[in-house]
């Protein structure tokens, strides 16, 4: 959802440029946000997201004939080398390597055409509209475009993922040459990181077609935020500004906490719910409480409905809620006692994001032995 109030104008260089709160998916700023553009290097936001969602981070990825001597920017792999395929993500994402995105696609994909598929699906599922990709590694191409406020809904996507998020903070990373007696070492062309407090990525992009493209997210008082711009002479600056701006007219504040109590009922909001609100937009925040039908396996196990938050009459998110002592609150009240250094009882899966994943991970574990009385 854009944002409605009106803080003060922000200017920049690019020709179009986004700015998305990580956490809610809120652009807060964009300007020629939906314009069809060139993206140069940031193809690789996608090429890296896809690869670790679909691949073995252990696998040893081959050079091809195809891959080694890719024009452009280069990790200058050899024919037949082979890297695991985490190291060359780190070497794609830190040096741009060409010939490194290349190799990552024909490896996770069967082949480069393979992969770009898989790329332009995973664009469908993310809704985003106005992008599509002809190659892994962003040379320019025709019919390979995307969007500022589409690759904003992507990195903020990608972000949530813990394997991307420390591969495009990084600094530096050394990884085994299998042709000489020294290490690669590879140092992140993004220089935000060392150039704005609190930086954690992502990607920088230059095409003589696309011209300067940017990408980057930066982290203060547990509130993450991504800047893009594309076809920006100035972008050093100009991301410093979105940040800053961001932060300063768009502080990430809670509507609902974790097991708040619901007023009336033996109730508990089942996850915290933050949002970025512009002055005097916090007041005009709706919650409403939708019950859940009495009859169903989610009512058994705790699930009582959900809380519809609203911003000016436009929905902008749900929480689940749950019985007080359903599987699911005393599992999430487990891994908060574990987080402690507490002995936790109940298994945690790798993540719980929605009350789908909370109710089927309390089934799981009800049928685990010793959990079902809570031992």
């Amino acid at each position: 959802m854009l944002a409605s109030a009106e803080p003060p104008r922000l200017h920049t260089s690019a020709k179009a440029a986004a700015l998305i709160d990580v956490e809610s998916g809120r652009i807060l700023y964009h300007v020629n946000g939906d314009i069809r553009m060139r993206i140069a290097s940031l193809t690789k936001i996608m090429t890296a997201i896809v690869a670790i969602e679909h691949g073995t981070l252990s696998d040893k990825v081959k050079v091809s004939k195809r891959a080694f001597g890719k024009e452009g920017s280069s990790l200058y792999l050899k024919l037949g080398e082979e890297m695991s395929l985490q190291d060359m993500l780190y070497g794609m994402m830190l040096q741009s390597g060409n010939d490194a995105a290349t190799a990552v696609a024909e490896h996770v994909g069967g082949s480069e055409e393979g992969f770009v598929l898989m790329m332009n699906r995973k664009a469908e599922l993310l809704g985003l509209e106005q992008t599509h990709f002809k190659n892994p590694h962003g040379l320019d191409e025709d019919d390979h475009y995307s969007t500022a406020n589409d690759l904003a809904k992507l990195t903020a996507y990608a972000l949530k993922n813990p394997v991307f998020r420390s591969i495009v903070k990084t600094e530096v990373k050394t990884a085994p040459n299998p042709n000489d007696s020294w290490d690669y070492k590879w140092r992140n062309k993004n220089k935000m990181l060392h150039m704005y407090e609190g930086a954690d990525g992502v990607k920088t992009g230059y095409t003589k077609k696309a011209l300067r493209c940017l990408v980057s997210s930066a982290t203060r008082g547990g509130q993450q935020l991504a800047a893009v711009t594309l076809n920006d002479g100035d972008d050093w600056n100009d991301h410093r500004k979105m940040l800053d701006y961001g932060f300063e007219h768009f502080p990430l504040k809670d509507v609902v906490r974790k097991g708040q109590d619901i007023e009336n009922y033996s109730y508990q909001v089942g996850q915290t719910f933050a949002y970025p609100f512009a002055e005097g937009e916090e007041e005009r925040i709706r919650t409403k409480l939708v019950l859940a039908p009495s009859k169903s396996l989610d009512y058994r196990l705790g699930y009582r409905g959900k809380i519809v938050i609203a911003l000016g009459g436009n929905e902008i998110g749900s929480v689940p809620v749950y019985e007080k002592d359903s599987p699911v609150m005393k599992q999430q009240r487990a891994y908060t006692v574990a987080a402690k250094g507490a002995p936790n009882p109940y298994p945690k899966p790798a993540a719980i994001t929605n009350w789908r994943e909370a109710f089927l991970a309390a089934v799981r574990s009800l049928l685990t032995p010793g959990n079902a009385n809570g031992r």
